[in-house]
């Protein structure tokens, strides 16, 4: 969206509401100068400063900008594709699309919701790997502590050994991260709502 096609807006919707620049400018905790500035089209509002003006005027920063359908596909598939590349190295998945979220959070209709939900996903999966990568040292050297761990996710007496197991359940935790990605990156495609669970909402 052009500056002026924003500051336009947010005009409009002052103007609706009876606000004053004034007002507007000690509601949202910016200068009055910054609020002439943005209106009259000298600069554009982004993160923080953009996250004020929707709460000031009681919108959402989605209602305040505009974007065209095909930005919005594109990018936000791109955005759970990216997350695809656990597959090289599990942190990358989240490295990778922390960078695309951070880059287009305030720009690009629902990048922000889906993100967070992404995100906490990829973090809640990585912790997860993490932990049955340091299954082989603690089945050497803390057995007890391993078998308390298998214990909690109700594999204790599957009669498989604790080195099988793990044959198992790590390319298991690969597979799940790959269909769940794939899933919700048509389901964006699609203009659909994406489901990444089970997560811990590190992000909210």
């Amino acid at each position: 969206m052009k500056n002026t096609d924003l500051a336009k807006r947010i005009k409009e919707l002052r103007a609706r509401k009876g606000v004053s620049q004034d007002e507007l400018a000690e509601k949202s905790q910016l200068s009055l100068r910054t609020i002439q500035r943005i209106e009259g089209g000298e600069t554009e509002p982004r993160g923080d400063t953009l996250q004020r003006l929707a709460e000031a005027l009681g919108i959402t920063p989605d209602e305040l900008i505009d974007w065209t359908e095909t930005e919005d596909k594109g990018f936000i598939t791109l955005l759970n594709l990216s997350a695809l590349s656990f597959i090289a190295f599990p942190i990358l998945g989240i490295v990778v699309p922390l960078a695309l979220w951070m880059l287009k959070k305030d720009k690009i209709r629902s990048v922000n919701e889906i993100g967070k939900k992404l995100l906490n996903f990829q973090i809640s999966w990585c912790i997860i790997i993490s932990l049955f990568y340091l299954l082989p040292i603690m089945l050497i050297f803390f057995p007890s502590v391993a078998s308390t761990f298998f214990g909690w996710f109700g594999i204790g007496s599957l009669g498989i050994g604790g080195f099988g197991l793990l044959v198992i359940l790590i390319p298991l935790l690969y597979a799940v991260n790959f269909v769940v990605v794939i899933f919700n990156s048509i389901r964006s495609y699609q203009n659909k709502k994406v489901y990444y669970q089970p997560a811990v909402p590190f992000l909210r």
